[in-house]
């Protein structure tokens, strides 16, 4: 029998998972692609769920197609776009479908996708999402009623360790942790003396943090999350680096930078493990965990 996530992240040393949104539309075939190149290569590939509130295939149906192309899925869950009552019901079926992995999120506002007309439910937000799976792995939904047939999920959460100020994070993180969070993924780290700080101050006591590291593939991609993505700093030297690297060579110096980064979290020991995010070059994954060897 093949060995769970949640097993993996118990007795290997230093885990690797990797993100794949899913299509917009219902064309497949690159999203079964994707997983069989990466399913030896990761331990488990996480599904966002209409990532930036852009409208794709669901993230339920998504992960259903990564587990029956052989890799194991991390269902992403977001409070957006459902109430509690149709938060629950996808649960109760990703459960049903063979799904064990939750990562639980607040979710980005409507007003920065592709339907900013949409109307936002943020009925729950994360760390009370967490409680619910809670409850629903005992037996109960949200208000107490009983459950015929209760789930065993392997919850997760988020946490920006780049975050300023950095207390209203902490504050958060442990909340979560509190509300049942398992494990977290962070959002993107380029500096590991930023994460340092972070995990001096967050003295996680052994819950394990899995760093996202993102593909960073040009100097104005580095300018854009450091402009729009709250908690994400990428340093000046790094965007020195791809401007003066040639416009065609550039996607594989992002792949040695984040060998790089990969290679000095594992041998300085910082994490359990990293969250590749290639955002639309997932298959440039294993060139990544090479150039970390």
């Amino acid at each position: 029998m093949a060995t769970s996530f949640r097993q993996v992240l118990q007795t290997k040393q230093f885990v690797v998972t990797a993100e794949i949104g899913p299509p917009k539309g219902t064309e497949i075939a690159k999203l079964q692609d994707n997983v069989s190149k990466l399913r030896s290569w990761v331990d488990a590939i996480n599904v966002t769920d209409n990532q930036s509130a852009v409208m794709k295939l669901s993230s339920l149906a998504a992960c259903r197609v990564v587990q029956e192309a052989g890799a194991e899925a991390i269902l992403q869950v977001t409070c957006r776009d459902r109430n509690r009552l149709a938060l629950q019901s996808d649960l109760l079926a990703a459960w049903v479908l063979g799904i064990r992995n939750v990562l639980c999120l607040t979710g980005d506002h409507v007003r920065i996708g592709d339907h900013p007309q949409a109307k936002p439910v943020f009925d729950l937000d994360s760390v009370q999402l967490l409680q619910v799976v809670g409850w629903l792995n005992q037996g109960r939904d949200c208000v107490g009623h009983p459950l015929e047939g209760a789930t065993d999920f392997f919850p997760g959460a988020v946490v920006t360790p780049g975050a300023e100020p950095l207390a209203p994070q902490l504050l958060k993180f442990r909340k979560k942790i509190v509300a049942g969070a398992k494990f977290f993924q962070t959002q993107a780290i380029f500096d590991v003396d930023q994460l340092k700080r972070f995990l001096d101050a967050a003295q996680p006591d052994g819950i394990p943090i899995l760093v996202g590291i993102v593909l960073l593939v040009s100097p104005r991609m580095g300018q854009f999350l450091n402009e729009n993505i709250p908690g994400v700093y990428v340093p000046e030297s790094l965007l020195d680096r791809l401007a003066s690297t040639p416009k065609d060579k550039r996607v594989a110096e992002g792949i040695r930078i984040a060998g790089e980064l990969i290679h000095a979290l594992r041998d300085g020991h910082l994490c359990r493990g990293v969250h590749i995010m290639a955002i639309g070059r997932e298959e440039k994954v294993p060139e990544i965990l090479r150039a970390a060897e």
